[in-house]
């Protein structure tokens, strides 16, 4: 029997430990996201978060919300498949095909709008009130990415729970 080591490559170190350096921009993020989550049904908010995450390339929120989202028993497949959700729409209702689309139309923004089509969709499937909800949990994952990405925050020691 042979005992073969595997040898990954290191983990980069952060770029900035933002919320540290600017602890009230933290604490208020933390208070805009649960504002933004009132009212959502847990596991499409953490659909919608890792979805705009896998877009924007940011490993530490994937790896914060995949771990979130199968603490709270989503399935592996669902979060396996989401990235390429179009091609895997049985896995979803309409209503969280619906706020995927949302989320795509909303986090890439290089065409200058969200398709009316995408909207009325969404609107179709979420009334006003939640449907506010749903774009700013969107908005915020987002604004979360963004400090991710440019920090460099590093992904794979997140546990369940950890930012709540």
């Amino acid at each position: 029997m042979t005992t073969d080591t595997v040898t990954y490559a290191p983990a980069a170190a952060p770029r900035l430990e933002w919320a540290k350096l600017v602890p009230d921009v933290y604490k208020a993020m933390i208070r805009l996201d649960a504002a933004a989550r009132q009212g959502l049904d847990h596991t499409l908010y953490e659909l919608v978060k890792i979805r705009a995450s896998q877009i924007n390339h940011c490993a530490f929120c994937i790896d914060m919300h995949t771990k979130d989202a199968l603490a709270a028993g989503e399935s592996v497949e669902r979060i396996v498949q989401l990235s390429a959700w179009e091609e895997s729409r049985h896995f979803y209702t309409e209503r969280e095909l619906a706020a995927l689309e949302l989320t795509e139309a909303v986090t890439v923004l290089t065409d200058g709008f969200a398709p009316d089509e995408v909207y009325e969709r969404a609107a179709r499937h979420f009334e006003e009130t939640e449907l506010a909800q749903l774009i700013a949990a969107i908005t915020v994952i987002n604004a979360w990415n963004r400090f991710g990405v440019t920090c460099r925050m590093t992904p794979g020691h997140y546990q369940p729970g950890d930012h709540r």
